[in-house]
């Protein structure tokens, strides 16, 4: 098969990443979505079983149907939107029904069940396929798995050479910030650098955000980071991304690719970067157990905050600010030679197709996704209105994604940063991360210490590995 690379830049880094071992995530975390999606998302989960049902009866007799259980709630609308489109122009009734954030694993169990169950779902990597591995039908002589670039982006059974998913679109996730503000911020007296390339390392971003939270009144902004909301909607952002920075740093030092027992080496530098975030916030720390990702996305949004961890799939939640109002920064946690760190970047999103679906409802699947990544308007939807990057070569140049912080993204990979892969793949168990989540909660509300997340982190660790593999 023909491998050559979507972006001369990006995918390189992609590449790089995966092979140190870490690849996509494992997480069941949906990634971000507003309020009004998120109870969008629940109803539409709720009512799935009657939608599948619907679609079935309106199939043509010895035709094939899709019904897509979808991952990204901040997607919906354009899933929608395509599935229509595919269900005017060839008949085939295409079902698409999005999961409700941070709850697609238990949604995906419970449409299993059905009768009529998802013939294309999704998996979270490496752990989270092997819930799954029996329900993958092998991709291998698909159109689909033609056109990827690389194997590094489909999961592939070491003995049978089965092609059990398929990685469809490839994210980075960073410091968002503020340019206008920050620019403004660089002007004044009392500013510690002249200039945001100054920031490359954790004590110059600490120095600057300190420097902001102290003069926020003058600056007209409420604090340097957005709240650090632990709700359901948010903590995923700081229990699962921002804890693959110390696995990252770890296994770098370890020569790992994954551990059965995580030592915690880098855990007083994941401790420096939480107590930033809670503390030279917009929000008191006792605060963010309910606080969400609504929350943190309006802060930003509304220029009330300069800083906003979170990835190249919120742009179309923070577009108003202006294209060229938006920058990103890796997240520095003071680790030796950071200051040559890029953005954290890699995959949780595999297509799986069910090979418990009948076999019409499997080929017009497989129709399906072909026709996502070959036709004009599913490579137009895919890299515009949803503004992925994505590993097929079907994308080429006239279909690259217009989104400025992927832009950013490539930047960083031509000036030579290590891109930062995404380990939290080899993250135990969804227990493990709520486990993290709620020490982390409890530290910032001072009904707890750090040790709590110390033992969470690693003890936590070493159970969960254990259980998972009895």
């Amino acid at each position: 098969m023909k491998k050559k690379l979507v972006s001369a830049l990006l995918s390189v880094a992609m590449i790089s990443a995966l092979l140190v071992g870490c690849g996509s995530s494992a997480s069941t975390e949906t990634t971000e979505t507003t309020a009004e999606e998120t109870e969008s998302a629940t109803e539409e989960a709720a009512a799935a079983e009657s939608e599948a049902t619907e679609t079935a009866e309106a199939a043509p007799a010895g035709e094939g149907k899709v019904y897509y259980l979808n991952f990204k709630p901040e997607q919906d609308t354009q899933w929608q939107d395509l599935a229509a489109l595919y269900t005017e122009q060839t008949g085939v009734p295409v079902t698409v029904v999005t999961a409700a954030s941070g709850e697609y694993e238990n949604t995906l169990m419970s449409e299993m069940e059905k009768s009529e169950a998802p013939t294309l779902f999704q998996v979270n990597g490496p752990v989270g396929l092997q819930n799954w591995k029996d329900y993958c039908y092998d991709l291998k002589d698909s159109d689909l798995y033609s056109h990827l670039t690389s194997d590094d982006f489909a999961l592939i059974d070491d003995e049978t050479g089965a092609v059990q998913g398929v990685a469809y679109v490839i994210e980075t996730y960073g410091i968002i910030y503020n340019k206008a503000i920050l620019d403004d911020y660089c002007t004044k007296p009392y500013a510690v650098v002249a200039d945001v390339s100054e920031i490359n390392n954790f004590d110059t971003l600490k120095a600057v955000a300190d420097s902001i939270q102290e003069n926020k009144e003058d600056l007209g902004v409420e604090g340097a980071f957005t709240s650090a909301g632990m709700d359901s909607s948010s903590d995923w952002r700081f229990k699962t991304h921002l804890a693959n920075l110390p696995i990252y740093y770890e296994y770098e030092a370890e020569g790992e690719t994954s551990s059965p027992a995580i030592k915690g080496e880098f855990l007083d530098n994941y401790k420096a970067i939480w107590d930033l975030y809670i503390t030279d916030s917009t929000t008191d720390p006792t605060l963010l157990a309910s606080k969400t990702a609504d929350d943190a996305t309006s802060e930003f949004a509304n220029g009330q905050a300069v800083f906003y961890q979170n990835g190249t799939w919120a742009y179309n939640d923070i577009s108003s600010l202006g294209d060229e109002n938006l920058g990103m920064l890796p997240i520095y946690i003071g680790a030796e030679g950071e200051e040559n760190q890029g953005l954290c970047t890699g995959s949780e999103n595999y297509w799986c197709v069910n090979n418990q679906a009948s076999e019409e409802d499997i080929q017009a699947t497989l129709d399906f996704l072909s026709w996502v990544i070959t036709s004009d308007e599913g490579r137009q939807s895919m890299s515009q209105d949803m503004g992925f990057v994505t590993p097929f070569d079907t994308f080429t140049d006239e279909y690259e994604t217009t989104n400025p912080l992927v832009k950013i993204a490539n930047q960083y990979v031509a000036d030579g940063t290590k891109s930062v892969a995404w380990c939290f793949t080899t993250m135990p168990s969804e227990n493990w991360k709520n486990g993290v989540g709620s020490a982390l909660t409890a530290y910032a509300a001072r009904t707890g210490d750090w040790d709590g997340v110390v033992t969470a982190f690693v003890d936590g660790w070493a159970t969960e590995y254990q259980l998972a593999n009895e």
